[in-house]
């Protein structure tokens, strides 16, 4: 193995029931004032009749919370998990490393941003081998949601 090659497993699933008529996909964003823009994926996936769960959580300021809610997601029923991110971006990733389901990354922009969202855009498409992201435009948690229908109907 070079110094480049990296070996990663999955994170085991935390036991759990899933419900039969649980949420499907599991929407998280870094903050409060993400809502409003991955929302409109709850939209999307609504008119799919997909059901979902949206929540706030923080890979910096609540990294546990997060690791666990991504851990449970299989074991809960989850089949995919979009994460909305924005500045650095890491909640796409994070979630990526904590569970085996696929995590779409949503690049958010952000009005501290230096660089316009390229930033985030650059956080969620540069994972490292093993702990893959996909990756859809910048504030656009829609075609986010049409590609989990997408996975789910697979």
């Amino acid at each position: 193995m070079t110094q480049f090659e990296t070996q990663t497993q999955p994170a085991p699933a935390v036991a759990a029931e899933p419900q039969p008529d649980g949420p499907l996909v599991g929407i998280i964003m870094g903050s409060q004032s993400d809502m409003e823009t991955m929302q409109k994926a709850g939209k999307v996936l609504e008119e799919a009749e997909v059901r979902y769960e949206i929540e706030v959580m923080s890979a910096h300021r609540d990294p546990e919370r997060v690791a666990e809610y991504c851990r449970s997601a299989q074991g809960r029923g989850l089949k995919v998990i979009i994460a909305g991110a924005g500045l650095s971006a890491a909640l796409p990733g994070v979630a990526a490393a904590h569970t085996g389901l696929p995590v779409i990354g949503v690049p958010l922009t952000s009005s501290l941003s230096a660089a316009g969202g390229l930033d985030s855009l650059l956080s969620v498409v540069q994972m490292p081998p093993g702990v893959p992201v996909a990756a859809v435009g910048l504030d656009n948690p829609r075609n986010a949601a049409h590609l989990a229908v997408r996975i789910i109907n697979a």
